[in-house]
């Protein structure tokens, strides 16, 4: 049964998405068989038509959702079934339904409800004055409504017959599928969402004093609002509201049902209304309410996965000696000493800064301590003192040759209280293993990183209020893609950074380094398959992504899988060389005609991927590093004026703007209007995180720490209109230049960037 699903899912998803259909069938069977996405996207080219890891991610959520789709379709089945209501119509309907909200719409006359107002009024007898009523036949409305009073059931007057009938007839509309669609429609097409502060809650609510008064199309609020929205409500500061008008969902509604003037036409009237207040705004809320937070957290995860790849493959220093510092004030700087595999060699805490200033004292140990480690690099965690310390490093007369890099220590201290943190360092307290975190993130991001949850990362916005499931698989797929795309080395890489290989699991990855403890480094591919539990199947994901640098073949600590080797030996071969000679001659290879090498199971792009990684062997994709500096001088927030350039360095991008960080323990944001001096629609068109820029004060607001930046060759050309960001926020007109001074003209077009 699972195979002639998985054969109509292809199908759908191959129509959906425009692929050929053996494409997506070759991606899901590899997927089934427990090929991981990186595996798929480089050694299964040919069955897949060269797919990229996202079109393979895609293929595998939708697959998911189709097989979710069907389970509830089968368990609405078989509720249907058992209470023998099952007909051949009503199991076409719930076959050919495409939608979750199309299958619920189907079953919701038939779920199993709680005692509602239609239910005690069937009890009472009433249904059929209901139907007579919906059937809007001239008769006398109110004698024949006067039979249904019976005071044993509970009918003691006309009136409540009545209103017994209509909440019957309510309970009909509101389960009708054609209603419920139009209503949902009108709930996209014309919807507003609304939001007010509750009475009380000004003060303490201040961070969300734009949203006091606001409104905006649903189908047009951004996914970062919406989320600002929906925690505002959850907080308690906010009332939210999701509504179409109301006169034109009533009208329409009463348009399907009225058919004739007469009194039974009135009592529907009386039952549209009281139907689309009582059970189907509220209902249909709900539902573009999920459906919304939904859109909005797969927006937000898209954003957050991506700053997050930026950030993993920021370009390394490499292997040096560094000495690290996670700066502080009272508690005085935190000093390491790394050695070129990143290994602990010595720690101490200096007070080179108030309220100590032990100035002379604190030079003459990092002195001391870069000669006699043979330092080349300085870390400085950027939180706070960062730039104190910095100006300190500088001013003691070290060596050009020593750089003194700033480095982003977010998620530095939950590391140094992580499980994984107190098993390498069981000795030493969380302020030695934040300043070792910090050391290594300077030399490899990418190794140190992923011991940090991603969601701690800080690169992402809302994290915690999104799909905790959904952002968890987000994550770790960026985490195994950029693991994957740089390569492992095997022999010095830690269990976490071993454990997002593909094909490998934490418990195979502790295997590994326990082998590695007990019988030294590896010295080939092949010997991975002695690792207990690492069989066939697993070395085929995972062998090649891992490297051995000092392997005795060459393509060990190559991206070339084992399955190739026997194409590149006959490559070689072909040549009269060796497999080392055709790696390191760019003129052997040139001979090569590719062509001769294609089989019924290798075609051309594994065959090119082979000779690019024959050019490069190994080759790690990141750029490469460089030192970048904070303008000196400008520290607080209260150093910035108005106009100054400032050297910063993107730490997040959001879907309003980017954030970047100019050395002043607090980051300022780009709006998206400011980005270029082109129109931009999608910050990640303009920047990425890590990126080094050039940035110009436009707001400065001390009190609420908030900093305007812009990166537009002249941000004060236009002082014209706020920008508008939706809603009903009025528009500011430009002051004749005559009545305004040049610091009124800039405080009006502070407004602009405001969040």
């Amino acid at each position: 049964m699972e195979n002639e699903n998985i054969s109509r899912w292809t199908e759908q998803i191959a129509k959906e998405f425009s692929l050929q259909l053996k494409h997506v069938k070759a991606v899901a069977d590899l997927l089934t068989e427990g090929a991981t996405i990186p595996f798929i996207s480089r050694y299964r080219k040919e069955l897949t038509g060269s797919m990229d890891e996202v079109a393979i991610a895609n293929i595998r959520d939708r697959l998911e959702q189709l097989r979710e789709l069907d389970k509830r379709r089968e368990s609405i089945i078989s509720s249907i079934e058992k209470q023998g209501k099952l007909t051949t119509e009503l199991m076409q309907s719930i076959v050919a339904a495409t939608t979750l909200a199309e299958l619920e719409d189907i079953y919701l006359p038939y779920k199993p409800k709680r005692k509602t107002r239609a239910t005690a009024a069937k009890e009472k007898g009433l249904e059929p004055l209901a139907q007579k009523i919906f059937d809007q036949e001239n008769f006398n409305l109110e004698e024949y409504a006067s039979t249904f009073i019976d005071t044993e059931k509970g009918v003691t007057q006309l009136q409540e017959a009545l209103e017994g009938a209509r909440d019957i007839i309510a309970e009909w509309i509101s389960e009708n599928q054609v209603t419920r669609k139009n209503i949902r429609e009108l709930f996209w097409s014309e919807g507003v969402i609304e939001s007010k502060v509750l009475k009380g809650k000004e003060a303490e609510g201040q961070k969300y004093k734009d949203y006091f008064e606001w409104n905006e199309p649903v189908a047009k609020t951004p996914s970062h609002r919406l989320l600002a929205l929906r925690r505002g409500e959850k907080e308690g500061v906010l009332a939210l509201d999701i509504y179409p008008p109301e006169e034109e969902a009533i009208a329409g509604i009463e348009r399907q049902y009225i058919k004739t003037e007469n009194a039974a036409a009135e009592q529907i009237r009386l039952a549209v209304k009281d139907c689309y207040k009582r059970l189907l705004r509220p209902s249909l809320e709900t539902e573009v309410r999920m459906e919304t937070k939904m859109k909005a957290d797969e927006e937000a995860i898209k954003v957050f996965a991506s700053n997050l790849k930026e950030l993993l493959l920021a370009a390394p220093l490499g292997q040096k000696n560094v000495l690290a510092l996670d700066p502080g004030f009272r508690t005085g700087c935190k000093l390491v000493c790394l050695d070129r595999q990143g290994q602990l060699l010595h720690y101490e805490t200096i007070f080179p800064n108030d309220p100590q200033r032990e100035t002379a004292k604190s030079a003459a140990i990092v002195k001391s301590l870069v000669e006699k480690h043979d330092i080349e690099a300085i870390a400085i965690g950027n939180g706070t003192a960062s730039r104190e310390t910095e100006s300190f490093v500088k001013s003691i007369g070290l060596s050009k040759k020593v750089l003194v890099v700033m480095v982003n220590e977010s998620g530095a201290s939950v590391y140094s209280a992580s499980e994984v943190a107190r098993d390498e360092f069981p000795d030493k307290d969380v302020t030695v293993r934040g300043a070792v975190s910090i050391g290594r993130r300077l030399m490899d991001p990418l190794a140190e990183l992923v011991k940090i949850d991603p969601k701690s990362i800080g690169v992402g916005q809302y994290q915690h209020d999104v799909d905790q499931t959904k952002l968890k698989q987000g994550l770790d797929d960026v985490v195994m893609s950029c693991v994957n795309s740089v390569g492992v080395e095997v022999n010095t890489a830690s269990k976490e950074l071993l454990s997002y290989v593909s094909g490998l699991s934490p418990a195979l990855a502790k295997n590994i380094i326990e082998f590695r403890n007990q019988n030294g480094p590896f010295t080939d591919r092949a010997t991975l398959m002695k690792v207990p539990r690492l069989g066939e199947k697993v070395f085929e994901q995972a062998a090649g992504f891992l490297r051995i640098h000092k392997a005795e073949n060459p393509l060990d600590a190559s991206a070339v899988h084992p399955e190739s080797y026997p194409i590149v030996e006959k490559m070689a071969a072909d040549l009269g060389c060796s497999v080392k000679d055709l790696m390191t001659s760019g003129e052997l290879r040139k001979q090569l005609d590719l062509t001769k090498y294609v089989t019924d199971k290798v075609g051309l792009p594994t065959l090119n991927d082979i000779l690019k990684e024959l050019e490069k062997p190994g080759r790690d994709p990141r750029e490469s590093f460089e030192v970048f500096s904070f303008t000196e001088g400008v520290n607080e927030i209260k150093d910035l004026k108005i106009g100054m350039k400032l050297p910063g360095i993107v730490t997040n991008v959001t879907n309003f703007g980017a954030f970047v960080d100019i050395g002043v323990h607090q980051d300022g944001l780009v709006h998206i209007s400011h980005l270029s001096d082109k129109f931009i629609k999608d910050p990640k068109e303009a920047v990425t995180v890590q990126q080094k820029v050039m940035v110009t004060v436009v707001e400065v607001e001390v009190e609420r720490k908030r900093i305007g930046l812009s990166m537009k060759s002249d941000p004060f050309a236009q002082a014209g209109e706020t920008q508008g960001r939706g809603g009903n926020r009025p528009k500011q007109q430009r002051p004749k230049e005559k009545e305004a001074s040049m610091e009124e003209k800039l405080a009006m077009l502070m407004n602009k960037f405001k969040k």
